[in-house]
């Protein structure tokens, strides 16, 4: 087994997706660095855009998928009232069939939106991952934890102090394996989950190694100093979470300090803030058109859509600011392009739309050696037999819903006109019978 966080993933999906996205983050953070700005605030924020930049072209896809949505699904309802209760054969072709020219019309597919989200999540998946251990996918970063990591692995009962840290319990699982050789400083992986631990810590944290181990003081300090100095972002230290923030400035020597406990709170209210924009610019369906089944459905969205800036205002305030960081960048990205493509999609006119989707429509049928006269006759054919089907139905239900007297009489002037030049019972009456019934079946 792998170090979990450090060690690169190396998950058969997301390891070589996040391998790719570190390599382009240690190449931001190259740049930044040979500009003279090596900071991982910074960094974040220009790899968030990069990735986002990258994955436009099936963010277009899936925001005008649901553009197009709010606009066809009016026709995809109409038609599901249409054959609402009808499970025939024929139903159900003409139902399928007339849905996929509502699709064809407006130049979408059905499945287009979950195969762009299937292809994006394992990279936003890869992408948290990164973002949330940057010493494994960037050397220079890895970099500052050295000569420290070395010397205090040496160091008797380091182990047993680092595991007094707060984040070291997620780390359990990497102590116990047997890779971990306690006390070997030239093991890679003993290494890695000392930096694992080193980079979760806080700043107070850090200087109860010096505290504990005095001959260390230097190499804390040295390290403390990088990690400041590429973790300072206007004014805050990314590497620690909210949270601790506000801890540490409540209990400040001299006093509560308000504009600390201020600037902590700026990254989990941001991230809320641009949360909620983001939700509010997606397209919303028409809730006049829509039936009960989907208004229970748009309430629940509506619920999830105010509950995940809460959510994600609580994670941010709890982990480091960094992750924050990077979610309030990914919701501005997102916000923007939302508002390109509404602006987009809204000068479209729809008319020439369908026209020219129901050229390329026409086109693909007749490459695939499908006559569309054809398949629009089959289509109405199947429509008629489904409204025969309607008429036989309602017909039925008509002669079932007689009463006992309607039926007494229409039996008697019946009997009566089967008996007619014929004596009741008798083989001619019985052969008027079959004679009418037959009349009856070939009009």
């Amino acid at each position: 087994m792998t170090g979990i966080v450090l060690t690169q993933y190396d998950g058969l999906i997301l390891g070589p997706i996040a391998k790719v996205l570190g390599y382009i983050m240690e190449g931001v953070f190259f740049f930044l660095d040979f500009i003279g700005i090596p900071n991982v605030g910074l960094s974040i924020i220009l790899f968030t855009i990069v990735i986002y930049l990258l994955l436009m072209p099936l963010t277009i896809k899936q925001q005008k998928f649901s553009k197009l949505s709010a606009k066809m699904n009016p026709e995809l309802q109409a038609i599901q009232a249409k054959y609402k209760n009808k499970k025939d054969n024929d139903s159900m072709m003409a139902m399928n069939a007339e849905t996929q020219a509502v699709y064809a019309k407006y130049g979408v597919s059905p499945s287009g939106s979950c195969v762009q989200l299937l292809i994006q999540m394992p990279i936003l998946f890869a992408l948290y991952r990164v973002i949330y251990a940057m010493p494994a996918y960037v050397g220079k970063i890895k970099e500052v934890f050295f000569p420290l990591v070395t010397n205090l692995i040496t160091q008797a009962g380091s182990l047993e102090f680092l595991q007094t840290f707060k984040n070291t319990a997620m780390y359990s699982r990497q102590i116990a394996n047997e890779a971990f050789v306690e006390g070997v400083a030239d093991n890679i992986y003993v290494q890695n989950t000392y930096i694992d631990i080193l980079n979760k810590a806080s700043t107070t944290e850090f200087a109860s190694i010096a505290d504990k181990f005095p001959n260390l003081a230097n190499d804390v300090e040295n390290t403390l100093s990088y990690l400041n100095r590429y973790n300072n972002f206007l004014g805050i230290n990314i590497g620690n979470s909210p949270s601790y923030m506000v801890s540490e400035a409540w209990n400040a020597e001299g006093g509560i300090q308000w504009i600390l406990i201020i600037a902590a709170f700026i990254i989990p209210v941001l991230s809320a803030v641009t949360q909620w924009i983001n939700t509010k610019l997606m397209p919303q369906a028409d809730s006049s058109s829509q039936n009960d089944q989907q208004n229970t459905m748009a309430q629940s969205m509506k619920m999830m859509n105010t509950m995940m800036p809460l959510m994600s205002a609580f994670f941010c305030y709890t982990l480091p600011a960094g992750m924050g960081l990077y979610w309030i960048a990914g919701s501005v990205v997102r916000s923007i392009q939302q508002i390109v493509i509404n602006k987009k999609i809204d000068k479209i006119d729809i008319d020439d739309l369908i026209k020219k989707n129901e050229d390329k429509r026409i086109k693909k049928l007749e490459k695939a050696g499908i006559d569309p006269k054809t398949l629009n006759k089959n289509a109405t054919l199947s429509t008629r037999n489904v409204n025969t089907s309607k008429s036989s139905i309602s017909t039925k239900a008509k002669t079932t819903s007689l009463s006992q007297e309607e039926k007494d009489e229409a039996m008697k002037k019946s009997t009566e006109y089967y008996n007619k030049n014929a004596k009741p019972g008798s083989l001619a009456a019985k052969a008027n019978m079959v004679r009418q019934y037959n009349e009856r079946n070939n009009k």
